[in-house]
């Protein structure tokens, strides 16, 4: 199984701001999706939340510790090994969010996919450090702002060394 963490930061880390996403980039989502299509994606309940629906053509994996905690369409589980033991059957689960989640997965996690928007944005949910430690930069693809687009980003792709 290669466990992959997907997110979109800033330059300062920031991922989010009150439980939603800062900037809206076109571009970031469809790869988002091309990603995670066809795959399971955990995440906590305050993302899943966020979002108000499960993620079509996807496999949802909510971690809570709300052990009443319902989300019809959605696989409810209560810590992040169970999380990844549901996904088992999935050569590449993917986990989205929040942050917490990405804290709990990294022990776990082979790949990284990062989205850094070459901005620094005011929020309250930060990305966790890690590219140094254990971890290789192996592909990177610069865009650069276009009409949907405000701002220049880089997809990273980094695996456990």
């Amino acid at each position: 199984m290669n466990l992959t963490l997907i997110a979109a930061m800033g330059q300062n880390r920031v991922i989010g701001k009150n439980n939603d996403l800062i900037w809206h980039m076109p571009k970031d989502l469809q790869r988002f999706k091309k990603l995670t299509s066809g795959h399971h994606v955990i995440m906590g309940r305050k993302t899943y939340e966020s979002m108000g629906r499960p993620l079509p053509k996807r496999t949802n994996i909510i971690v809570t510790r709300d052990k009443a905690y319902k989300a019809p369409g959605c696989i409810i589980v209560h810590d992040i090994e169970a999380a990844i033991q549901k996904a088992e059957g999935d050569a590449q689960p993917f986990i989205t969010g929040g942050a917490e989640i990405y804290k709990l997965a990294f022990p776990y996690a082979k790949t990284v996919e990062l989205t850094l928007i070459h901005h620094h944005f005011e929020g309250d949910t930060f990305f966790p450090e890690f590219e140094d430690k254990g971890w290789k930069l192996v592909e990177k693809e610069t865009h650069k702002p276009d009409d949907k687009n405000r701002y220049p980003f880089d997809y990273l792709t980094y695996i456990r060394v």
